[in-house]
């Protein structure tokens, strides 16, 4: 291989005063080392590979790529025995650790050159011939380095090459040792654009779930009113912090001493979703003041869904709902309910039973034409309780694999025998944390119970969760 002479630091300059430039060179550089957080890079196999190149092209035993920040020199790749060291402390910066490894001291000038660069003899080199590496083992003789520069060209630290026999630098060797350096400074490029990317997508994601979760929020009551004689509480059970769900439930007066509620689903999920829950929850309520018959309010928003759809290219906006209203009635309530493809309410009576107020029939909401709207009455005495949900309940998976189901859900509740409306949310919440990751879609409880006779005939509120 043609040789030439290397540039070869043969005397080096006693450390003087630093000047103002010399700091603020030295701060910039101090900079892009952390910015890039080079120091604590982590090694890999692109940089061993680097190492372990670059001793091959000089056909020397030992090859490293370091870090030099501001009093340590860090290896975070090697080749060849004895030479990996952790961490390293450097005659650079006024450190007073003056009797570092000759591979210490060279590594740390070598950000000082403006490119690769070679010592002959490091025993004729000042500043590291009194060093115990080259005055005993590993007896370092040769030392070539060429720095890592960022694009803006700071130096972070070098790719050295290391022999125990004094030798010459070829032009050729020096350009790959080039080279490698800047292989080594492309993939610290790629590791910071990676670092900066992961950032961006959690803020990004942390943006998006506080988005989600204050839209999800404005399609949910803040709080349910305050029902004389009756005790109602709700929650809403999200999959993903960062999706806004389809599922809504409200409770809110009718005429009189009425009052109306209902819970359901829209499909799809994200900003459609929302849209579609804000309009359903909207019409809803619209149509109960207008004609409180739980089947003629389900008409109703059966024509609105059908209506926004017509004419147009995008899938049909469908629902299931159930929507009651409640009656005071004696020491309990009358509860009439309509259905529109939605899984049954439960009653859980004051005995511990447990039976579905489930009409006949009910079609989905908004898709089909001339659906069939299910009714049914029923009545809450003192002591009972009424749940109502939605399927991303039901359709959890247990840990047999199997869907819970209505069965499974109506067997809970009556091993757990709750009979308030706070007691419904708890045992439902338990439920959901015992199926884990069988939950695999938002789910939505509302749960209304009458206080027992022996107690008092009126209760707050919760608001919903």
């Amino acid at each position: 291989m043609p040789r030439k002479e290397p540039e070869v630091s043969t005397v080096e300059e006693a450390p003087g005063r630093p000047t103002a430039a010399d700091s603020d060179e030295e701060a910039r550089r101090q900079e892009a080392v952390r910015r890039y957080a080079a120091l604590e890079t982590a090694s890999g196999g692109a940089f061993d590979r680097v190492a372990a190149l670059a001793a091959r092209i000089f056909h020397a035993p030992f090859a490293t790529v370091t870090i030099v920040g501001d009093d340590r020199v860090r290896v975070i790749a090697a080749h060849g025995p004895s030479a990996r060291r952790a961490i390293f402390r450097s005659p650079i910066a006024g450190s007073p650790f003056m009797e570092s490894p000759v591979v210490v001291s060279l590594c740390a000038a070598a950000v000082r050159h403006d490119g690769p660069h070679a010592v002959s003899d490091a025993r004729l080199h000042p500043g590291a011939a009194g060093d115990p590496a080259v005055r005993g083992e590993p007896g370092i003789r040769f030392h070539a380095a060429a720095p890592i520069v960022t694009p803006d060209g700071e130096p972070l630290g070098s790719v050295n090459v290391m022999d125990t026999r004094p030798r010459e630098a070829g032009e050729e060797e020096l350009a790959c040792l080039r080279d490698l350096a800047g292989l080594v400074m492309d993939e610290l490029q790629v590791r910071l654009v990676t670092q900066r990317t992961v950032e961006i997508e959690r803020q990004l994601r942390a943006g998006a779930e506080r988005l989600a979760r204050t839209l999800q929020r404005t399609l949910l009551p803040p709080a349910l009113p305050r029902v004389p004689g009756l005790r109602a509480a709700a929650a809403y059970h999200p999959v993903s912090a960062d999706e806004v769900g389809g599922d809504f439930y409200d409770l809110f007066p009718l005429d009189g001493d009425r009052w109306g509620f209902f819970l359901g689903d829209v499909c799809g999920k994200g900003a459609g979703a929302a849209s579609l829950t804000s309009l359903v929850r909207y019409t809803l309520r619209a149509a109960a003041v207008y004609d409180a018959d739980p089947h003629a309010v389900l008409a109703n928003l059966d024509a609105v869904l059908q209506q926004e759809h017509a004419g147009g290219d995008m899938p049909a906006p469908y629902c299931t709902a159930v929507f009651g209203v409640l009656q005071p009635d004696g020491d309990g309530f009358g509860v009439t309910l309509a259905t529109g493809g939605h899984p049954p309410a439960l009653a859980v009576r004051a005995d511990g039973l447990v039976e579905p107020i489930h009409p006949a029939g009910g079609q989905l909401i908004g898709i089909l034409r001339n659906p069939h709207f299910a009714q049914v009455s029923a009545r809450l005495n003192a002591g009972d309780a009424l749940l109502l949900y939605t399927d991303g309940l039901t359709e959890a998976r247990t840990e047999t694999g199997s869907m819970l189901d209505e069965d499974g859900l109506t067997a809970y509740l009556a091993a757990a025998g709750p009979t308030s409306a706070d007691a419904l949310l708890d045992t439902v919440h338990d439920l959901i944390t015992d199926l884990g990751e069988g939950v695999s879609d938002d789910a939505a409880v509302l749960a209304l119970s009458v206080p027992p006779a022996t107690r008092s005939s009126f209760s707050g509120s919760q608001g919903a969760a």
